[in-house]
């Protein structure tokens, strides 16, 4: 106790750990004074180890004072070391589980008040945060005096993320294959829109209907019209939709209302909104080649040719703009309106809405024409509240004895969808709206059952969850340095990595619904798999780096691969040149055209033959990767679901096998290299990274920010192991954090950074030795010899699945949880642990919870 504690007990002002004098209820911070309680709290727990005599961290709380905007950081660090129970030191003196919720409240409830009109404090509604809730006060008894309110979520409206954005974009304008069950892999309709080959995601128009172009990947990528995704941002790691995360600013608004014009076009006329000459729209591609403009056009939106078969949906907006007219009836104008108005925010336009849209559409004709006017009037849906946000307001419902409101109808309908869909709800879910049989529980537990029995209905929302909580499709982004990868034993590029590592994230997406359609034991299952969805390639990145001993064995194991590699070659270059022949004689004049279909046809067989050779020349240079000993790889063919086709040789394809790991290599995703490469950086592992990871996303602890003073750099030191330059991280000033994160990054060591397993690291026996620490479970506890004895140890834990339930209860509520969810999750859990395992309990008794059904 300090100097000043002593004062003031021997004066009377009291300094004992504040009693509650009735039921607290988490959440409802105290109405209390800094003078008269905080400096009460901290003299008593905080100023031994912070006052004017010891200032450890250079943290003097004397001079603290009231929550304001100059001490915010500080009054943020102090809430987290005490939530995080890093505070005060396990040697001292503790606060009862009641009066540290109460003062860690206090702190929150202030911060709020004094940011409010400076941009507001949001740190514990950030998703990592959610892990300073107590874990056994959400999933065990709770000590007296706190009182638990029924659950809900706030009023809210949430924007569209991205994908969801584009997915419905893409519904207006391009009719996706129906599912077929022989063939679950493939992208059928529902599915989101995938990134390219490049990881951007675009909208791309009447790409089903090109027949030709001219050039390779980056001409194609170039020619084809596309609008890039209005709310694209870089997904950095973890949840990436919460209601609160994102709104739509006016440069957004400004981007929706122009390409809504585009869009509105093509759903009009298809691909002639989109070609210069009429002639590139026809089954012969002659016809066009007689008035192409000369010179070089790769690129160019005039060097692609389109099939003249419709593909694209036929609408009411095509019904009313495909012929030209001098005026358009009231009647046609509205059934375009209605028409996109529920496409865009699927639910059916009021009858107000329309009068409102007809009146606008009615206006803009009047100032610029018939065509232009309906196009601009129409576009305005695009930027309807609706079509941009999802409300969850209550609206109609009744107030009950908590002050909550049952979501009901179609706010309610359009959650459950959402939980689950990208695309508007199907016929079934409607007519449930309609006929007033979306507004009880049973009513929900009826549609969600329904839907996650139903194959046909697609589901990227739940693919989605595992992306963002594994972060497996990160990969891609990374741009790692080309002799950084070398040096790892891999001859190649850092953008064809790049392109393997998206190809890896649909192989792994694929492998979750593999899992996820036997639905047993999940998370199990995903940790400790030794099933591979492989492409070609990934004999290589799934292989292992050779070691001294191996190297020396490669070249002649590598002769007849490089004998066979340079006649393929021999015989690529003949054709490239017999390409280059038909090419002139195709220009030359006085060619019937019978002759020009001919050429044509002996040019197109060639390409054909090329591509055929690309394929061959790559694995056997797959082969020739003389620091890896490729991973066999071989099992029944299945298919993975890949963006649009053809990009030229950028292509990625859907070709996949259903393959097994090398056992004592790989076991389960997190040695995967679509996980390993996401989870590194551009020169080396991020072992760092890797144990943040599984602290926050299996074990369930929280981990502070990094301080703004420290410099979070390792030393650069070129031929020494990460190990050994994490030394710095053992200083006493980063142990206190790093110790629980370090040890269980350090076990992947066991992998190189672009995934490869290794024994060897820099010549000498690589060490992938690792402890669990601090678990909250303490029968994980304890030194482990590397990721596999680690994954192991982790999935047998209770604690692990309970943390998992959170992270799934934070995706599907899209907010974090409070102590007053955890009756919530105390069956979300129950209901896992019951049905073995099955991802399909679990998401049932979230979405028919009081925390998805209740707005307050």
């Amino acid at each position: 106790m300090t100097a000043l504690c002593w004062i003031l007990c021997l004066t009377g002002i009291a300094v004992l750990p504040l009693r509650a004098e009735q039921a607290y209820i988490p959440g409802n911070a105290l109405d209390r004074e800094y003078e008269d309680y905080a400096t009460n709290f901290l003299a008593y727990y905080c100023y031994d180890c912070h006052d004017d005599g010891i200032t450890k961290a250079d943290l003097n709380l004397l001079d603290l004072g009231p929550v304001d905007e100059t001490n915010a950081s500080i009054w943020k660090a102090i809430w987290a070391q005490l939530a995080i129970e890093e505070m005060p030191p396990k040697k001292e003196d503790q606060p009862e589980v009641l009066e540290r919720l109460q003062f860690t409240d206090w702190i929150v409830s202030e911060l709020e008040r004094v940011m409010e009109d400076k941009g507001g404090f949001h740190a514990h509604r950030e998703p990592k945060k959610a892990n300073f809730v107590n874990h056994d006060l959400l999933f065990g008894n709770l000590p007296d005096g706190i009182q638990l309110e029924p659950t809900s979520s706030p009023k809210r409206i949430w924007r569209l993320t991205p994908s969801e954005h584009i997915t419905r974009l893409n519904e207006l304008i391009n009719t996706e294959p129906e599912y077929d069950p022989k063939k679950p892999g493939l992208r059928t309709h529902g599915d989101a829109v995938s990134t390219n080959h490049g990881g951007e995601l675009k909208l791309y128009f009447g790409v089903d209907r090109i027949t030709h172009w001219e050039g390779g990947t980056v001409a194609y990528a170039t020619a084809v019209k596309s609008v890039p995704v209005v709310f694209a941002a870089a997904r950095s790691h973890g949840f990436e939709n919460y209601a609160h995360f994102s709104s739509v600013n006016s440069a957004e608004a400004t981007q929706i209302l122009n390409k809504a014009g585009d869009i509105l076009k093509y759903m009009a006329y298809g691909p002639g909104s989109l070609v210069k000459f009429p002639e590139q729209i026809t089954d012969d591609v002659g016809t066009y080649h007689d008035v192409k403009p000369k010179g070089d056009i790769r690129g160019l939106p005039s060097s692609l040719i389109y099939s003249t078969k419709v593909i694209r949906p036929l609408t009411p907006v095509y019904e009313l703009l495909k012929e030209p007219k001098m005026a358009y009836s009231d009647k046609e104008i509205r059934e375009a309106i209605n028409y996109l108005f529920e496409m865009l925010t699927f639910r059916p336009a009021k009858e107000n809405e329309v009068d409102d849209y007809l009146d606008l559409v009615r206006e803009t004709i009047a100032k610029v024409g018939s065509e232009d006017g309906l196009i601009m009037g129409l576009s305005a849906i695009f930027l309807d509240r609706d079509a941009l946000f999802r409300p969850e307001l209550g609206e109609g419902g009744v107030v009950d004895e908590h002050g909550r409101v049952m979501l009901q109808d179609w706010e309610l309908g359009l959650a459950l969808n959402h939980a689950l869909s990208y695309i508007k709800p199907d016929e079934i879910l409607r007519q449930a709206i309609v006929d007033g049989r979306m507004r009880t529980k049973e009513d929900v537990k009826r549609e969600i059952t329904r839907m996650l029995d139903d194959d046909s209905f697609r589901k990227p929302r739940v693919l989605q969850f595992f992306r963002e909580y594994f972060d497996y499709d990160l990969g891609g982004y990374i741009c790692k340095d080309e002799k950084a990868i070398q040096a790892a034993g891999v001859k190649t590029k850092s953008a064809a990595l790049n392109k393997g590592m998206f190809r890896a994230s649909a192989s792994t997406d694929r492998l979750v619904e593999l899992i996820l359609a036997e639905d047993k034991e999940v998370l199990k299952e995903l940790l400790t798999t030794q099933q591979v969805v492989a492409s070609p390639n990934d004999s290589i990145l799934f292989g292992k780096q050779n070691s001294p001993d191996d190297k020396a064995e490669v070249p002649k194991k590598l002769q007849k691969t490089i004998a066979k590699d340079a006649e393929l070659m021999r015989q690529f270059k003949e054709l490239e040149a017999r390409k280059d022949e038909l090419k002139v004689q195709y220009s030359e004049k006085g060619l019937s055209k019978e002759e020009k279909k001919e050429l044509y046809r002996q040019f197109a067989s060639a390409s054909a033959k090329v591509k055929e050779f690309y394929s061959q020349i790559g694995g056997s240079r797959k082969q020739s990767h003389e620091g890896v000993t490729s991973a066999n790889l071989n099992g029944p063919e299945i298919s993975a679901r890949v963006g649009y086709r053809s990009f030229g040789k950028g292509s990625l394809t859907p070709e996949r096998k259903l393959a097994t790991a090398p056992e004592g290599q790989r076991m389960g995703i997190l040695t995967h290299p679509a996980w390993l490469v996401s989870h590194s950086d551009a020169m080396d592992n991020h072992a760092i990274h890797r144990g943040i990871w599984v602290r926050e996303r299996l074990l369930g602890g929280g981990i502070p920010d990094v301080p703004i003073t420290v410099d979070a750099q390792l030393p650069d030191e070129p031929g020494t192991t990460l190990r050994s330059r994490m030394r710095v991280t053992r200083e006493k000033y980063c142990w206190s954090c790093h110790e629980k994160m370090d040890p269980l990054g350090l076990p992947f060591e066991m992998y190189n950074h672009i995934g490869l397993y290794r024994e060897y690291e820099l010549g000498e026996p690589v060490d992938a030795s690792g402890e669990i620490i601090d678990s909250g479970d303490p029968a994980l506890n304890g030194p482990v010899n590397d990721a596999i004895e680690m994954i192991n140890k982790l999935v047998e834990s209770e604690r692990v699945e309970q943390v998992f339930v959170r992270h799934a209860f934070r995706y599907w509520m899209g907010r974090n949880e409070t102590l007053h969810d955890g009756p919530v999750l105390q069956d979300a859990y129950r209901a896992y642990r019951d049905s073995g395992g099955s991802m399909k309990a679990l998401i049932t008794s979230l979405v028919t919870s009081d925390a998805f059904l209740y707005r307050k």
